[in-house]
């Protein structure tokens, strides 16, 4: 799969800066692009302001939503949403072919978050429920824990 740009990618010496371009570039030799394109989530505040992105545990700077390039070294890659103390979100591996775009959709979803390749392919490695998820089973544990506390001092004064 060639990659055709609109803009060359900055010149660079030895090291590859990972930078979240919203237009496409040309990657630079020995490298691919990583096109990544990410929703806002079901939330009032989206989830990639709140989140992290990071490949291989550099973090790379999104602002938001939408579609974002990055040059990347060709070779095995992890990717990697998390929020913002860290703990993973949405977690895949790419192997990435030098002079290739190579896209990935990270959903935020309102039951579960998963990653899709440009196939739509779920490649998921690990994808953490969604906060609406967690705080529903939270209250449901909670409510049983409490009324069944309150039942036991009811049934223990009677």
């Amino acid at each position: 799969m060639s990659y055709l740009p609109s803009q060359p990618y900055p010149p660079m010496h030895g090291v590859v800066p990972l930078i979240a371009y919203p237009h496409p570039i040309a990657p630079p030799p020995g490298c691919g692009v990583l096109v990544v394109s990410v929703n806002r989530g079901p939330y009032m505040i989206p989830a990639p302001v709140t989140s992290r992105f990071k490949i291989d545990r550099q973090l790379v700077a999104i602002p938001g939503e939408g579609t974002w390039h990055v040059a990347v070294p060709a070779g095995a890659h992890d990717v990697r949403y998390t929020d913002f103390m860290g703990v993973p979100l949405m977690t895949t591996s790419l192997m990435v072919q030098p002079g290739a775009a190579h896209h990935l959709v990270f959903r935020f979803g309102g039951w579960r978050n998963r990653v899709h390749d440009g196939y739509g392919a779920d490649v998921t490695r690990f994808g953490l429920w969604s906060n609406y998820t967690v705080a529903l089973v939270t209250l449901v544990v909670g409510g049983a824990i409490c009324c069944g506390v309150f039942g036991l001092l009811l049934g223990s004064t009677g």
